[in-house]
């Protein structure tokens, strides 16, 4: 696989063709990418300032971002492209990184990754809106399903839940299936790795000074911990995943490899429980089970 390669084509209507199993392929590789970004920003915050977090993690991408776009003598994108790029920077860069460590502070990882189960749906839902794709009506009745699920899990949760964490999450996942719709819709013409490099640099302008504003008085006391995961979530989730995870939703389709987002929370369970030593209840486990289930009905109706 060719981790930086030109513009890829449009993808093919048939499900089984070289280019969706491909895409399937480097949605898989995203989302292994994206599920250790909740439990690693769960760690960052214990010691680093959540706002101070975001901009500092999107200014390190973006500082990579236009290296890579400057070594390989890539083009500015065209006039009519910006508009996508800011909706990609307003959902995936600023966000839904910065809802969800104000969210952490308030919920745990482990809490937190339940609200993740929504993003394929809500991924599907932006696909149908920004990409054009079409979905049967029985779609939208395991969506509800699916949604209503996690919704009652969140208000019949006690000491372990915040109805402002809820929020800041459900906002979250909402911006971020948004950003990555309209990504992958932009992908079909740009480029997977080029839509998230350059909607990066766009933000840099803003994100950078804020970052040398906002820097913390005293930086002394943050622990390892804390520095690594600043470092995974600013080079790993902020630009690797999304190189990766832009070209498969191009490639395979954004409602169908969307579902793929759905072993997100599985693998987020697992590290929250192994780097944070969280509680893993029944009923998380119960509900994760339960929209997987609604879900893979979703995915045969998706076409």
């Amino acid at each position: 696989m060719t981790l930086i390669a030109s513009p890829f084509p449009s993808p093919s209507p048939h499900t089984h063709s070289p280019q969706a199993s491909q895409g399937w392929l480097n949605g898989l590789i995203g989302v292994v990418i994206f599920s250790g970004s909740l439990p690693a920003t769960r760690l960052a915050v214990l010691d680093l300032p959540p706002l101070w977090l975001t901009v500092a993690r999107a200014s390190m991408a973006a500082v990579l971002a236009l290296a890579v776009l400057l070594l390989f003598k890539q083009k500015r994108p065209m006039r009519s492209q910006i508009a996508s790029l800011l909706v990609v920077a307003l959902g995936v860069v600023l966000g839904f990184p910065l809802l969800t460590a104000l969210a952490l502070q308030q919920v745990t990882a482990a809490h937190s990754i339940v609200w993740v189960a929504l993003l394929p749906l809500c991924t599907a839902v932006c696909g149908v809106w920004r990409g054009g794709e079409r979905l049967r009506p029985a779609f939208w009745l395991f969506s509800l399903l699916g949604a209503a699920l996690v919704m009652g899990f969140a208000l019949v949760q006690g000491g372990a839940s915040s109805w402002q964490g809820d929020a800041l999450m459900l906002l979250a996942v909402a911006l971020c299936g948004l950003g990555y719709a309209e990504g992958a819709r932009l992908s079909r013409s740009l480029g997977g790795w080029q839509v998230i490099s350059w909607a990066l640099v766009l933000s840099l302008p803003v994100m950078l000074p804020l970052t040398l504003w906002l820097w913390p008085s005293d930086l002394t006391q943050v622990r390892a911990p804390a520095w690594w995961s600043l470092a995974y979530v600013a080079l790993c989730s902020m630009w690797l995943g999304f190189v990766f995870w832009y070209r498969g939703l191009a490639q395979g389709g954004i409602a169908a490899v969307g579902q793929l987002q759905l072993l997100q929370p599985l693998l987020g369970f697992a590290l929250a429980a192994w780097l944070l030593d969280e509680a893993v209840s029944p009923a998380m486990l119960g509900v994760t089970v339960g929209v997987l289930l609604c879900v893979a009905c979703v995915r045969r109706f998706a076409a």
